[in-house]
């Protein structure tokens, strides 16, 4: 595998881009490389700038569930590229993705359209904490919310009794306003709410969390989560940035049948175009300006490319949901790694979202993930790329399957990888 135009490029990246990426992951530290420069991509493939091919399971982190360069979304962003590619005013397009929206979250009522899931995710809790006249958002260790202040936070001394930024640059003023408790105990939420229930505008969460890697809660955990949310007047947030549409039509939401109060959306949402959403019941969204005192505005939210890419996606996935071949695909798939691949490693698996991890699963979340499971990810990483299988450059990512990756595709890359057997 030649990588001379990467390694050029990097080079040239670092002098005028921080780390000579422009988000840190892309850095490939955690896989002690240094990043691959990528040209095109093409159904499950990506194609690099030195013209190596892979089979792409990181799938830019999951928005591109129909694989890469669909050619439904391709026409839309074309069509819409010669009328306008922005307005910064009102157009019909942000309309529709919003009725194709709510049509799947149906118990929800209204839409506000934005840029990313951080937005997405600070815009809702501005919103609970307007509704509620409190302070104070609990949040689980090991679920990721974007890059905004109060959610750069983790636990201290003790789980939901002292919080401690977990970036520089983050003031203690802010992130004490976080309550942080553990996913998989019941107690470190109960002693939350004990200790800050009056304080609390809203419990986040992500449903199934996926960010540091796949954890699948149980339906009573997440119904005593809401259930104590809403003793203590406090309001529910879903973060289904990665899981809405992803686990079915109505995200994970759909999956558990549980109707938070507010819901944020992005990846999928936007065709692999920057679009996210803020969507809630019309009581929490009747706050926000211009109906309401919460505000929130951005010139380029709900960006004709961005709305055109996503009504092509919803659409297609309305007209044909992919969800149960999606599921048998990756099953498989996920079976065969197992088997004849990493046979000592453990796997986590649900719909068409998997993660491999080095060491055996034991139902804690967040998950332990040593300097010895960091090594052996790193070497699976690069013998992988080396065969042409491209992984998230992270142990703590998921890696996705998209509508794509046909059987012949996912036998392709198992061939590849036996290769690859640590």
């Amino acid at each position: 595998m030649k990588t001379d135009k990467s390694q050029e490029l990097f080079q040239r990246a670092q002098t005028i881009i921080p780390g000579g990426v422009n988000s840190p992951v892309r850095a490939f530290r955690q896989v002690g490389r240094n990043p691959i420069y990528f040209d095109r991509g093409e159904g499950p493939y990506l194609f690099d700038v030195d013209g190596n091919r892979y089979i792409d399971f990181c799938a830019s982190f999951g928005p591109l569930i129909l694989g890469h360069s669909h050619p439904k979304v391709v026409s839309a962003i074309s069509e819409q590229a010669l009328k306008a590619t922005t307005f910064g005013a009102c157009h019909a397009k942000e309309v529709k993705l919003a009725e194709l929206i709510l049509k799947n979250y149906s118990y929800l009522d209204q839409v506000r359209l934005l840029n990313s899931g951080t937005e997405a995710v600070m815009t809702a809790i501005r919103v609970a904490r307007g509704v509620t006249q409190r302070p104070k958002i609990l949040k689980f260790e090991g679920c990721y919310h974007g890059h905004s202040d109060g959610l750069l936070a983790k636990a201290g001394s003790g789980v939901a009794e002292l919080t401690e930024s977990s970036s520089q640059g983050v003031p203690d003023s802010i992130v004490k306003e976080t309550v942080i408790a553990r996913y998989d105990s019941a107690e470190s939420l109960e002693r939350a709410f004990k200790q800050y229930g009056k304080e609390i505008a809203a419990v986040i969460l992500e449903p199934i969390p996926a960010n540091e890697g796949l954890w699948v809660p149980r339906q009573a955990q997440l119904e005593e989560i809401c259930m104590l949310a809403k003793l203590h007047g406090a309001l529910v947030i879903f973060d289904e940035v990665i899981s809405g549409f992803r686990f079915g039509l109505s995200g994970a939401s759909g999956y558990f049948n549980l109707k938070p109060d507010l819901v944020t959306l992005g990846k999928i949402i936007g065709g692999g175009l920057p679009l996210a959403a803020c969507v809630g019941t019309k009581q929490c969204m009747s706050y926000l300006a211009p109906l309401g005192p919460v505000y929130q505005a951005g010139t380029l939210s709900g960006n004709p490319l961005a709305t055109a890419a996503g009504i092509a996606v919803l659409t297609e996935l309305m007209s044909t949901p992919p969800y149960d071949f999606l599921e048998t695909r990756t099953r498989r798939f996920v079976a065969r790694l197992k088997e004849e691949v990493l046979p000592d490693w453990d796997f986590s698996q649900l719909g068409s979202v998997f993660w491999m991890s080095h060491r055996k699963l034991d139902g804690v979340f967040p998950p332990i993930i040593t300097d010895d499971d960091k090594k052996a990810y790193a070497k699976f990483f690069g013998l992988a790329l080396e065969a042409g299988v491209y992984f998230a450059p992270s142990p703590f990512e998921v890696g996705f399957v998209s509508e794509a990756h046909t059987e012949s595709v996912l036998d392709e890359a198992i061939e590849k990888l036996k290769k690859c057997r640590l």
